[in-house]
């Protein structure tokens, strides 16, 4: 969960600006004790980002002791204000009921208000609950919409989720070619699940010649990584294989991961 994000800031920074970045990397380093010693008054003096941090730390249990309900009200605080960040955290606390009642429709709400600003894990978020979460009305073509924004901003879970959609046709035609590009973008970005259908995708020959070896390799990260899909296929990939193949699959599953083309 991404509870703190730097401002963009144009290169002329206030004195809060200033004190923000500060107070980001002394958090970045673990002092926390620091970053609130900043934010407090930044956040008592109307900083809506601010506000967030401290509500992040509540709510982590970050450098004061894990508080739900102090959360809420800092995270309230900062959403109100616009902050992006700060309503896609309210959302989380919505959507989970910690510090408030859980309301999935209300997580929605702040889901879409930080999605509409840009902000790529609300987007990722978003389309996950319209397409999957089954707490919300469903719309698979809103879920594609705000899934290609976030995989835009390089998050590598709303690219697998774009991969799904097209091997499902969700909203789109079945395209096993394309499912596969978006899980291979995915995968050499360190995601589980799209590891895990990069390598069934090898596995059966779906959308990419099949490749024995490549299918185990990536399903062995997958399954390192912690994705359930992994399992389905683990079995029949590995029967596929001599003991050389395996040996070689170990190999490449453990070797640094390409860097993904921009």
């Amino acid at each position: 969960m991404r509870w703190f994000d730097r401002l963009a800031y144009k290169p002329a920074r206030t004195s809060a600006a200033n004190q923000l970045a500060a107070a980001i990397d002394a958090a970045k380093r673990g002092d926390y004790t620091t970053a609130l010693g900043i934010w407090e008054p930044l956040a008592r003096s109307g900083s809506a980002r601010a506000q967030n941090n401290i509500g992040a730390c509540f709510a982590e249990g970050l450098g004061v002791e894990r508080d739900g309900n102090l959360a809420f009200r800092w995270l309230v605080l900062a959403a109100q204000a616009g902050d992006p960040v700060g309503q896609r955290n309210l959302a989380s606390l919505c959507f989970r009921g910690e510090g408030v009642e859980q309301n999935y429709s209300r997580a929605a709400e702040l889901y879409r208000a930080a999605a509409e600003q840009g902000d790529g894990p609300a987007q990722d978020m978003l389309s996950w609950m319209l397409l999957e979460s089954e707490v919300i009305e469903p719309d698979p073509a809103e879920a594609r919409r705000w899934a290609l924004a976030a995989a835009a901003q390089g998050i590598a879970s709303a690219m697998t989720r774009v991969g799904m959609l097209h091997h499902e046709a969700f909203g789109v035609p079945r395209d096993p070619a394309a499912a596969t590009r978006w899980w291979r973008k995915a995968a050499l970005r360190g995601d589980a699940d799209g590891q895990a259908m990069l390598g069934a995708a090898c596995h059966l020959g779906a959308g990419v010649p099949a490749d024995a070896v490549e299918a185990y390799a990536w399903l062995l990260r997958a399954q390192a990584g912690g994705s359930v899909l992994a399992g389905r296929y683990m079995d029949a990939a590995r029967a596929a294989l001599t003991a050389d193949e395996i040996a070689e699959a170990e190999r490449r599953a453990i070797l640094p991961l390409k860097e993904p083309a921009p």
